[in-house]
């Protein structure tokens, strides 16, 4: 099974290029191409952007390494904000163009919580991008999401939060194109169990993962083995259903607490805690 992390809170503090060979030096097998709003994605959006991408190839290949997965910049959409709308839709595309360049598989692409006809919505949304998705040859992947009840201030279920939500939404949508990303950190979040949750969407639909853990408060992404997650359920559970796709760490918030200086042990110590995850579910399919 191929292990690769995001580059997100590296990229923020080395840069991109760098980002890409500590992660290679860490030992991940793969990479995924983070594409979020920041001073250090702000490349993506200029003109000249293939070429960047091609650097970030040589280096990666230079390593022994590849970009299996990538994350469009979020959120996909904002109620009442057509200014903000106006200006992530281009992003959007933008990313996709960019993860074909790069050679993914799959980018995540969030759906939005949509007070009114929610499902219709987004699958408007995810069908508008059906054409980029085809010219790049990347599929793009729904994740499960979380929302915040303002007045509580406590995290609430919103879009694709159950199983069954996020499995009909991708039935609906194009297989050929459209797959599942099952973010583990947020399943709890929402009060739904990981195992059940795994199971009920099964191989066919789940093809990747976004792996990290939590104290089922809040979102930390933070690394496996360091929060509450039942890992021996979960990786019992990927074995049963006989998941073939990669494990995607989306932990580095657990990075932000170290200096600059142990970023690279804290990446090996990630790399290791993604080894041991690959082990449990060889183990369990054994």
């Amino acid at each position: 099974m191929i292990l690769s992390t995001q580059t997100d809170a590296t990229a923020e503090v080395f840069g991109i290029e760098k980002a890409v060979a500590l992660i290679a030096e860490a030992g991940f097998d793969a990479i995924d191409l983070s594409m979020f709003e920041g001073e250090s994605t702000a490349w993506i959006y200029e003109a000249g952007f293939e070429k960047k991408v091609e650097t970030l190839l040589k280096i990666a290949d230079g390593y022994g390494v590849f970009f299996n997965q990538a994350h469009a910049p979020f959120p996909s959409y904002r109620l009442n904000d057509e200014d903000y709308n106006d200006n992530i839709r281009p992003k959007l595309i933008r990313s996709i163009e960019a993860a074909g360049i790069a050679g993914v598989k799959n980018i995540v692409v969030h759906p939005v919580y949509f007070p009114e006809n929610k499902k219709e919505r987004n699958l408007e949304l995810y069908n508008a991008l059906l054409p980029y998705a085809k010219k790049a040859g990347v599929k793009i992947a729904l994740e499960n999401m979380w929302g915040r009840d303002p007045r509580m201030r406590t995290i609430v279920p919103n879009v694709c939060s159950t199983a069954q939500e996020l499995a009909e939404y991708v039935d609906a949508l194009d297989a050929d194109w459209f797959t599942i990303c099952l973010d583990i950190g947020h399943i709890g979040l929402v009060r739904e169990y990981e195992a059940p949750f795994i199971q009920a969407l099964g191989a066919d639909r789940l093809t990747c993962v976004h792996i990290h853990d939590n104290n089922y408060l809040e979102d930390q992404h933070t690394c496996p083995f360091t929060g509450m997650l039942p890992w021996g359920e979960i990786t019992n559970a990927f074995a049963q259903i006989g998941y073939t796709g990669d494990l995607t760490l989306e932990a580095d918030n657990f990075l932000k607490c170290l200096p600059q200086t142990m970023y690279p042990a804290g990446l090996k110590f990630m790399e290791c805690a993604g080894r041991e995850l690959i082990r449990m579910i060889e183990e369990a399919k054994a």
